[in-house]
């Protein structure tokens, strides 16, 4: 049995988005249709609901959808070069915690938790989200 396939309107309507957010998010690359009617209009997928409420979310976390869309087609081989990137980044950010002047406790404090709260996200991706 296949997938149930989502016109844009009825993409935009389960995730909570306008038409036009749908369109520009497609135009970025961070969704894409599934295929397409004959009439040329597009067709998404469920997951893409998902996928949308991600691209939120991390948006709000203050990831330019640039960023967002460069992350999404970044393939598996780049995920190692990540993980290390953001490993060196988190030592950096100990390694000021460790010598900062209690003025700084404070912002600091507040990039750990920005930090903490975009690991968190990404532990929460299905491992079978459609990228």
């Amino acid at each position: 049995m296949s997938e149930a396939l989502l016109k844009i309107g009825e993409l935009a309507a389960r995730a909570g988005v306008s038409i036009r957010t749908v369109d520009y998010y497609t135009t970025l690359g961070l969704i894409s249709p599934a295929q397409r009617t004959a009439s040329n209009y597009r067709l998404y997928r469920a997951d893409d609901v998902e996928r949308i409420h991600l691209v939120q979310r991390l948006e709000v976390h203050g990831l330019p959808l640039e960023d967002i869309a460069r992350a999404f087609a970044a393939g598996p081989a780049d995920t190692a070069a990540v993980l290390g990137q953001i490993d060196m980044d988190l030592r950096t950010l100990q390694e000021a915690a460790d010598a900062a002047s209690p003025e700084m406790h404070g912002l600091l404090t507040v990039i750990a938790n920005r930090v903490h709260s975009l690991i968190t996200i990404a532990l929460q991706l299905p491992p079978d989200l459609p990228m």
